[in-house]
This record gives structure tokens, C-alpha cells and sequence, in this order.
């Protein structure tokens, strides 16, 4: 199994960025860091280690970024300013240099063609929803693992448009019929999950849940037991599960 690592400087983010790779052939994923985890905390957290079988079948490619807005509002600036323009800033290089970068290692293929997926575990769980829910263009299918989705706990000061826009709790609602956005998202598939462990939130996954729902866009609560707390050893064995399930399906 291949491992290619990149990095470069992102105007948009206003630091350098790593991407790193793992895999040669299959759907793209892209995982999406905790809190403010790099691009190797899924390695050192022997999530790779648990995704190598599909790897080594060729049923996915792994891609993992760093979590630059948890970078700046969990260790720089927390303010709404500087917290909602990061997460801006994260979204427009996701748009205008991840995706790009995957099409590229994918052969030059256009992303609708790629059926890329988005996931992430907690604050990455927030990532996957907010990449698929602003550009269900570029995503086929989310997959969000023990998700905390409302920002405001972390955030300090009054929402502001950028704040807005990056949170789907807020925004989706908010989607008219005739939408070309919502339009996409109900020929998506975002799967919610969740332990009932430890440190776990389900009225999170609830919350989601209900505004997807509302606008009709598929989605699906899995709901685990008492033994799965919000920790690495949960989402290990839940992402190859649902990866391996979805993924020997054609995305409707």
C-alpha cells in the first residue's frame, strides 16, 4: 500500500497545508481530521491500519488534510471573526485545491465521475457534513462518525454570515425549492452515527437528522451501543463497516 504525502502553501487558509495519501486505486475518501488533528492523526490512530484490506482490494483510496479551522479556533483564535473566516477559508481550499489535488492523483477524472466521500470523526464529522452540504457536487456520500455539529460551544461571539454559511444546521434549513444545491443533496446518501459510550452526544446526530430530514435528503442515524464511547477504537471498526457496505452499492 502506497503512501504520498504533500504539502504546500494554501493563500486561501493562509498556511501551509499536508495532504497525505494512502492507497492507489479505488473511491476516493477523504477523512477529515478531530479537532484540530493533522493529516497523519488518522495514521497514528491506526485508522489506516484498520481501512489497509480495502486499500489492499482496491475498493478505496484514503486522503486525509489537516484541520486548519480547529487549528485556529481551538489553539489561536477563538473569536468569530477570525474562527468563521478560517472555516471559510478551509471550505474555498477543500473546493479549489483538495478536490482538485484528487482529481489530479485520479487520473485527471472530474470529481462528479469520482463519487468522492467525505467522513470524519467529531469535529471532522462537522467537516464531512459541511463539504457534502455545500458541495454535493464534488461529494458522492458522507459518512459522519460521532459528529459534533454545532459550533457555538467552541466559538466565542455572535454568528456572523461567514459562521452561517459554514453550518449546515443553519444554512440547510434555510434552502428554497428549486435550490440547484438541495436539488444535489437529495440524490446524496449522509450517514449519521454514533455510540452511546463515553464523551458521546446523540442529540447531535438527532439534531442533524431532523434538518436533513426536513428538507428530504437521505439520510440515516446508526445508532451504536454502550460500549462504543466518542474514541479512536469506535471509529475503527465503524468506518471499514460502512465504507464496505456502501461502497459495493452504486450510489443512487
Amino acid at each position: 500500500m502506497s503512501r504520498i504525502s504533500e504539502k504546500w502553501m494554501s493563500s486561501r487558509v493562509g498556511r501551509e497545508v499536508q495532504v497525505v495519501r494512502w492507497g492507489e486505486v479505488g473511491t476516493p475518501v477523504v477523512f477529515f481530521p478531530t479537532a484540530a488533528g493533522d493529516a497523519e492523526e488518522c495514521e497514528r490512530f491506526l485508522l489506516v491500519d484498520a481501512l489497509s484490506p480495502l486499500m489492499e482490494e482496491g475498493l478505496i483510496k484514503l486522503y486525509s488534510v489537516d484541520s486548519v479551522p480547529g487549528m485556529v479556533w481551538l489553539k489561536e483564535d477563538n473569536t468569530v471573526p477570525a474562527a468563521s473566516r478560517a472555516q471559510a477559508g478551509f471550505d474555498a481550499f477543500v473546493e479549489h485545491e483538495l478536490v482538485p489535488m484528487i482529481s489530479k492523483d485520479c487520473g485527471g477524472a472530474a470529481p462528479e465521475d469520482l463519487n468522492i466521500v467525505a467522513t470524519g470523526a467529531s469535529i471532522g464529522a462537522y467537516n464531512a457534513l459541511a463539504a457534502i452540504c455545500r458541495h454535493p457536487e464534488l461529494f458522492s456520500r458522507a459518512i459522519c462518525m460521532s459528529g459534533t455539529y454545532e459550533l457555538s460551544k467552541f466559538i466565542d461571539g455572535d454568528m456572523d454570515e461567514a459562521w452561517y454559511f459554514a453550518s449546515p444546521l443553519h444554512f440547510v434549513p434555510n434552502l428554497k425549492e428549486g435550490h440547484p444545491g438541495l436539488e444535489l443533496l437529495r440524490k446524496r446518501h449522509i450517514t449519521i452515527s454514533h455510540g452511546t459510550g463515553r464523551w458521546e452526544d446523540p442529540k447531535e446526530s438527532w439534531a442533524v437528522a431532523k434538518v436533513l430530514g426536513a428538507k428530504g435528503i437521505p439520510n440515516q442515524v446508526d445508532e451504536w451501543g454502550d460500549e462504543w464511547d466518542h474514541d479512536w477504537p469506535t471509529w475503527r471498526r465503524m468506518l471499514p463497516q460502512y465504507l464496505r457496505d456502501q461502497l459495493q452499492a452504486p450510489v443512487e
